[in-house]
């Protein structure tokens, strides 16, 4: 079974909603950003699900699964 694709179109269509990368693309977060989330928590709920699952897919060279959806979304 292969990632949940839903995620991931959400990964490339949602904004970071508050904090020194408000607007930002959630795909585009730096992995520092990600990373510092890892150690003081994700936020509950959908965002931090989404977050971490971005954090994952860097951490583990898996940024190739979101190509497809970037092109289809002319990113």
């Amino acid at each position: 079974m292969g990632p949940d694709s839903q995620i991931l179109i959400q990964l490339v269509s949602m904004q970071m909603p508050f904090g020194k990368y408000k607007g930002t693309l959630l795909c585009n977060l730096p992995v520092s950003y990600l990373e510092w989330f890892s150690r003081k928590g994700f936020p509950e709920g959908k965002l931090g699900m989404l977050l971490h699952t971005s954090y994952e897919i860097k951490l583990n060279g898996l940024e190739h699964l979101l190509d497809p959806i970037r092109k289809m979304k002319g990113q």
